[in-house]
């Protein structure tokens, strides 16, 4: 059993599928959660989930692609939880298409909501945890960043660029104690794969034959924010049902 009993997690886009997952798996596990999104109302059942559990929660209204509204956020954050022990930059969109159709204004705003979104809260989270000489990031990502996909130009170079994002900040925070990892979810059973066209197709690659559960990739972020993982840093772990190997 994991326990997380009075550390602080702050977890971006955790209104619904795999955030509120990965909040309310925190909350389970002992900690006290912050999710942030672009609705409040969208997130105050998250909140309620982690209250009801008797942890501390707090919603915070966030677009992540704005650098003001991320320093604000973590300025609100930190006015409410004395230190940020783990941070999990989940937040993401897609806006689907073939490249040579691809708007630019479709690709800016897939790059800066999941990738410039996850540099922006690393550089504040970076402060606190270096003063603390300790704490955990993960950064969700994707197999796509590691294998491409058509029709995913923009949302393929975001998930890559987290990765590439989170192994250089694993060695420039090594020495101040501070874990920074990514977990790269396979198909997950979400509101985002229900749109996805011949899933049987999808599932005949899969050697597990499944789409995965946001709880899976919860598990996962358990992990890596845990003491568990103290020794591991600058990996992306896949959990994906084998589609990647």
């Amino acid at each position: 059993m994991i326990d997380l009993s009075n550390k602080t997690a702050l977890v971006t886009g955790g209104s619904r599928g795999i955030g509120r997952d990965i909040a309310i798996s925190l909350a389970q596990a002992g900690c006290n959660v912050a999710v942030s999104g672009r609705d409040l109302d969208t997130l105050k059942s998250t909140t309620d989930e982690i209250e009801n559990l008797g942890r501390k929660a707090l919603a915070i209204r966030c677009d992540v692609a704005k650098e003001n509204d991320v320093a604000e956020m973590f300025r609100n954050f930190l006015e409410v939880f004395p230190v940020m022990d783990i941070l999990v930059n989940n937040a993401g969109i897609t806006k689907d298409g073939l490249i040579v159709r691809m708007k630019e204004a479709d690709w800016d705003d897939v790059i800066d909501t999941n990738l410039k979104s996850t540099f922006l809260c690393c550089k504040e989270a970076a402060r606190p945890m270096m003063k603390a000489r300790c704490g955990k990031i993960i950064n969700i990502t994707s197999v796509v960043g590691l294998i491409g996909n058509a029709g995913q130009a923009n949302y393929t170079a975001s998930k890559a660029g987290m990765i590439g994002l989170t192994k250089t900040l694993a060695r420039e925070f090594a020495s101040r104690s501070i874990n920074v990892n990514a977990v790269a979810p396979g198909f997950i059973a979400t509101a985002m794969t229900e749109k996805l066209p011949d899933t049987e197709r999808l599932i005949a690659n899969i050697p597990m034959a499944r789409f995965g559960k946001p709880s899976d990739i919860a598990n996962a972020v358990l992990f890596l924010a845990s003491p568990l993982s103290d020794y591991i840093t600058g990996q992306v772990l896949t959990v994906d049902g084998g589609l990647v190997m």
